[in-house]
């Protein structure tokens, strides 16, 4: 079932619902680079120690670059770490997929979204709350987080450009630091000679180092010049001239 912008469906969720927190089990959930930011920050720890803690990531054979899954308890129902009795622990925080459940984007048709799971599994489809899609969306804080995924998009989703370097494991790591390890990338571009090489005026490095989210927003861009060889970034006069 597909739902336009202005269409309307039902759905709530909580603890009087009776299949509360069955969707928090057993699953696998894809982490996009800004859910990793949002999750470390609202627990207080590094990027480098949320990944150790919390991910395993996968890497394909030949032209593929890093995948980031949430790593689920080991015990019996496989549950989400930050599953309580009361439900999510992070519920501001949560990542995408939980964010965006029991819907997800349709990819084929603009503006629409579809069901992803029917009534027999979430009850909360059955619940009395009505919803305009435009209104939920709203109130799940879609708007920032479809910006920023759109901008890792643009970069995984142009093979073409990066499928001969992926091998490469220096590309691999790259990439990986850049999206996913967003406080090793802020010491790669002040503690190097980054700065030295590329054109970054004072005022955005001075967002870069108070804000996670600046930052990874220029490591898109870093991405698209190094992978995709787009014109995102200015080396500077000497830079250029060594590289020419």
């Amino acid at each position: 079932m597909n739902i336009s912008m202005y269409g309307k469906f039902r759905f709530s969720c909580h603890k009087g619902v009776a299949c509360f927190t069955k969707c928090c089990r057993n699953v696998n959930i894809f982490l996009t680079p800004y859910d990793i930011l949002r999750m470390k920050k609202k627990l207080g720890i590094s990027s480098e120690e949320f990944l150790e803690k919390y991910t395993r990531t996968l890497i394909g054979n030949g032209a593929s670059l890093p995948v980031v899954l949430f790593r689920m308890r080991e015990d019996g129902d496989k549950a989400c770490q930050f599953l309580t009795e009361e439900g999510c622990s992070i519920y501001e925080d949560r990542p995408w997929s939980c964010r965006l459940y029991p819907l997800d984007k349709d990819t084929t048709e603009e503006d629409e979204f579809k069901l992803i799971v029917g009534e027999d599994f979430c009850f909360g489809q059955k619940e009395p709350k009505e919803w305009i899609l435009e209104d939920w969306l709203e109130d799940q804080g879609f708007i920032t987080y479809d910006n920023m995924n759109s901008m890792f998009g643009e970069i995984t989703g142009v093979e073409s450009s990066w499928k001969d370097k992926v091998p490469d494991k220096s590309v691999i790591d790259m990439f990986y630091m850049t999206c996913y390890n967003i406080d090793k990338f802020r010491k790669f571009v002040f503690e190097s000679k980054f700065l030295d090489l590329f054109e970054v005026d004072p005022t955005t490095a001075d967002r870069m180092k108070a804000d996670d989210q600046e930052l990874l927003k220029f490591g898109f861009k870093w991405l698209k010049f190094g992978l995709l060889g787009e014109r995102t970034l200015v080396l500077k006069k000497d830079a250029a001239e060594k590289k020419k």
